[in-house]
């Protein structure tokens, strides 16, 4: 049965409300703390995209339905031979070549880019294990030539912790913060904390492991996070985040994301200390006072969730502490096309 592929824009809106009940159905299916996008998010960020990358969604249609979703995007600054594609299949049409049909539509639309890496994400149940064995989106992953490059797991951390826990782990950081002081906001990401921030989660991605994904650093960008600032007021999110300086030097940051639209949840966004200022405690230290302020400010949030590279001993460390729980897993995969 041949499928259709169509462009999905706002400018459709019953095609894109289709398109997105297909995705969260295929992203939730068997996976009970699966993260889709609300419609409303999806929505906000085709009319407000980053202007770091380009971006498309397409739908697999078949006798006038969606039944498979792609989304593709590509760095416009830096990496420029990478792409990042997406494919999910509704349940109830799978096995029958619509994940397949949207795949290739995804991989010829990079390769005419000029997109050449091809990186993807598949979660799964914990049960499974590290490699995902005989989990639906690893195996078509890899049937369609895709190596896991990075493992990730996935832990949740109910809420509120205990101020007698926090207090302990602050106590065991104290002594090793001499010269840094902490600072933390809720909201956009202020004027005169623009340029850190961009220092700090620029480095993300490759001062954090990254296992054998062949990534390169992106360029800070204080213009991107004002814009990033107005989509995430537009999908109702809200930054929680705590910096730590030495000096007016940044050495280390952290940030949850509350979501308006999931009323309970929060996620775990970026977290890294600067290599020159490892081992003092600082990933301990901005976790505890972020999670404070969490608390302080939002106490409607029930839980959050967060993602781990199995390889982040360290990270994964700090959050067994705080009381974080495995409930799930990712990969990063990727392949050269050509």
């Amino acid at each position: 049965m041949s499928v259709e592929i169509r462009a999905v824009t706002p400018a459709d809106p019953a095609l894109l409300e289709e398109w997105t009940d297909v995705y969260q159905r295929a992203d939730r299916h068997e996976r009970d703390t699966a993260t889709p996008w609300t419609f409303a998010e999806v929505k906000a960020a085709m009319e407000q995209p980053d202007p770091r990358y380009g971006h498309a969604d397409l739908a697999g249609m078949v006798d006038g339905r969606v039944v498979a979703t792609g989304s593709m995007s590509w760095p416009l600054r830096d990496n420029p031979e990478a792409a990042f594609l997406q494919v999910y299949v509704d349940p109830p049409a799978r096995r029958r070549g619509f994940g397949r049909a949207m795949l290739a539509a995804l991989e010829e639309r990079s390769v005419g880019l000029g997109r050449r890496l091809l990186l993807g994400e598949a979660a799964w149940p914990y049960e499974y294990g590290a490699e995902g064995q005989g989990w639906p989106g690893t195996e078509f992953a890899r049937a369609h030539g895709y190596a896991l490059a990075l493992g990730e797991v996935q832990r949740r951390l109910l809420l509120p912790v205990g101020v007698a826990l926090l207090d302990r782990l602050h106590a065991e950081a104290a002594p090793h913060l001499e010269g840094y002081t902490l600072r933390s906001f809720t909201g956009p990401v202020p004027e005169d904390l623009l340029e850190a921030y961009t220092v700090l989660d620029s480095a993300v991605d490759t001062e954090a492991p990254t296992g054998e994904l062949a990534i390169e650093p992106t360029r800070p960008d204080p213009e991107a996070v004002r814009a990033q600032n107005e989509l995430l007021a537009a999908q109702r999110r809200t930054r929680c985040a705590t910096f730590a300086f030495r000096g007016d030097e940044p050495a280390a940051y952290t940030e949850i994301m509350v979501v308006g639209h999931e009323p309970g949840r929060s996620y775990q966004w970026g977290t890294l200390v600067r290599r020159e200022h490892r081992g003092r405690r600082l990933g301990l230290a901005t976790k505890v006072a972020n999670l404070r302020v969490l608390q302080q400010e939002f106490p409607e949030v029930t839980h959050v969730l967060t993602w781990n590279a199995e390889a982040n001993a360290h990270m994964i460390g700090i959050n067994a502490a705080m009381g974080f729980e495995r409930v799930g897993r990712m990969g990063e995969f990727q392949k050269r096309a050509g």
